[in-house]
């Protein structure tokens, strides 16, 4: 029997292929390094994070009845992520993303969502046929929810009453998708965890810094938002509460994808433990700083 989850995590679940070389990079670069094949997509990164920080995590996702998707559910199985709720399809193919790194950061990367896409609200049923919840008594728990969806359903999703009880966390799946999350801007249980490009591209503004941007989100109608900026302060704006600022620490950069994906997850834990805005803000920053340097944050 499938166990009631503590948070859902909405969005992609996939192959992340990565090759990642410690030798600066530009376009046309042809040098060594390392491959490696894992399960990624930001609702599965936010769900591993929180995997390992004690939480049980299900994902509402779709994943190809094929081989890959076979074997990715198994891992997540592995991770401690929850998959008996996900939409299995017999004719679209597990997802998958491919991205280059080198020492000077993320090179380039391709996004292949297309089956969560074609899945369209098929993956919220769950949410609707009691399973964990409906809209006569809506799941009224947290979820992570991520843009890799498409505009419709997240414009769906922005006025739908099986959201009306959620703590409702919101991550663009890329700068390239951010303003897929403007129907989310007014929702009042929406907190939107967002880098300072993304927040540019919401904001319709060239924001110069990470409290410049919660700032103008906020006047926007953002009820709160969270903006990093790499190496440079982050900011939590939250409406009639103001703005906070924390800087990370310095660290030797190995790893960049994912990262604010764990940011926010770690946000995540330290609210439901209690932690207070600054405290959760010291938590996330630590924690992303650690997964970025290599390790695992705990």
């Amino acid at each position: 029997m499938t166990q009631q989850p503590d948070i859902l995590c909405i969005g992609s679940v996939l192959w992340d292929i990565i090759g990642r070389s410690a030798i600066v990079m530009q376009q046309g670069s042809d040098v060594p390094g390392r491959i490696t094949r894992l399960p990624g997509g930001v609702a599965m990164n936010i769900a591993m994070t929180l995997a390992r920080f004690g939480l049980r995590p299900a994902v509402l996702t779709a994943i190809g009845r094929d081989a890959a998707g076979d074997e990715l559910v198994a891992d997540c199985a592995r991770l401690g992520v929850e998959t008996g709720f996900a939409y299995r399809s017999d004719d679209l193919p597990t997802d998958q993303y491919m991205a280059i790194e080198g020492a000077n950061g993320l090179i380039a990367a391709i996004a292949d969502a297309h089956s969560l896409e074609a899945a369209g609200d098929k993956i919220l049923r769950p949410l609707a046929d009691g399973s964990l919840g409906s809209a006569q008594a809506p799941w009224a728990g947290m979820i992570a929810l991520d843009g890799n969806l498409t505009v419709h359903l997240l414009a769906e999703i922005a006025g739908s009453a099986l959201f009306a009880a959620a703590d409702l966390r919101v991550a663009p799946a890329s700068p390239g998708k951010a303003e897929r999350l403007v129907p989310l801007m007014g929702h009042e249980r929406a907190v939107l965890y967002v880098n300072l490009d993304e927040a540019r591209l919401i904001g319709h503004d060239d924001y110069t810094s990470a409290p410049a941007a919660a700032e103008g989100l906020l006047a926007r109608g953002a009820a709160r938002v969270l903006v990093t900026d790499g190496g440079r302060s982050c900011a939590d704006g939250a409406r009639g509460l103001g703005v906070i600022v924390d800087a990370p620490p310095r660290v030797l950069v190995t790893r960049v994808t994912g990262a604010g994906d764990t940011f926010m997850a770690a946000h995540i834990v330290a609210e439901r433990r209690g932690a207070e805005r600054a405290e959760a803000l010291r938590a996330a920053i630590r924690a992303a700083a650690t997964y970025v340097s290599g390790e695992q944050p705990e």
